[in-house]
């Protein structure tokens, strides 16, 4: 599931690949970009944000793309097989002379000036791995509203960019709450503790292939709740629980441990 140390991962990958390298092939899969090509140009950079990708390109262009739940680029070597997904799901591929980047399942791809690159990621808080990375902005953005359950206002990176479905379960049971608590309700202790929790989660797995917040990744010890539902706690033996949390239009699976952790619940 990408969140933002995976898109930054991403990020590196495509820019390593592609910066400094002139494009032999452009073939973008959306009906809105289907006439542009790009061949010719040289890629600048690539870079993340939150969990948006930006590649930029000579001529004042960003191609702009979302990886979202299934998103993914995937680079291959000159006659390397393609296997990130069938054809029809490919959106999107940027081929130079050395390396072919080929993105799938991309909900979002668009193209924009580099100039209007806050059209797309000017709403967003301050980015965890980034370098804006406020955290007492972050923190101010999340107590801004005080009755949203923090889990919503984890999630929502408007507040602050990078943290997914994942790192939302993680962080409220490292907390010692439930992802249902108000914000206003934190502790000002846990709250002033929060935004430097995240960075140092997302910080520690930047580099990983596989994500761990227990510091134990064998054996199904990766993560302390998230997809561990009905399995036993790691801390304290009680079963992990699971329910929807979310506005109605994007519920997403939480988990967490009813010992463990204090708060309201579904």
């Amino acid at each position: 599931m990408p969140e933002g140390d995976t898109v930054h991962q991403a990020a590196r990958r495509l820019h390593t690949a592609l910066a400094g390298h002139t494009l032999t092939r452009s073939d973008l899969r959306v009906p809105k970009l289907a006439t542009v090509d790009l061949a010719g140009r040289t890629v600048l950079d690539v870079t993340a944000r939150g969990k948006h990708l930006l590649t930029r390109i000579e001529g004042g262009l960003t191609l702009h793309s979302h990886l979202r739940m299934d998103g993914a680029w995937r680079i291959y070597a000159p006659g390397e097989p393609w296997r990130g997904g069938p054809g029809h799901q490919i959106r999107a591929i940027l081929g130079t002379a050395e390396r072919t980047a080929v993105g799938y399942r991309l909900p979002v791809l668009d193209l924009l000036r580099t100039t209007d690159e806050n059209k797309a990621v000017g709403h967003l808080g301050p980015d965890l791995l980034g370098p804006d990375w406020d955290p007492d902005l972050a923190l101010r953005n999340l107590l801004a509203t005080p009755d949203r359950a923090l889990g919503e206002a984890l999630l929502d990176q408007r507040n602050l960019a990078g943290i997914g479905n994942v790192y939302k379960s993680e962080l409220c049971f490292i907390l010692g709450i439930t992802p249902w608590v108000p914000v206003g309700e934190l502790p000002e202790e846990t709250a002033a503790r929060l935004p430097g929790l995240a960075k140092k989660l997302l910080e520690a797995n930047r580099e990983r292939p596989s994500r761990t917040t227990t510091g134990r990744p064998y054996n199904g010890q990766r993560l302390y709740t998230y997809g561990r539902a009905r399995r036993p706690c790691l801390r304290c033996g009680t079963l992990i629980r699971v329910a929807e949390q979310g506005d109605g239009s994007r519920s997403r699976p939480t988990y967490w441990c009813p010992t463990c952790q204090q708060g309201p619940t579904p």
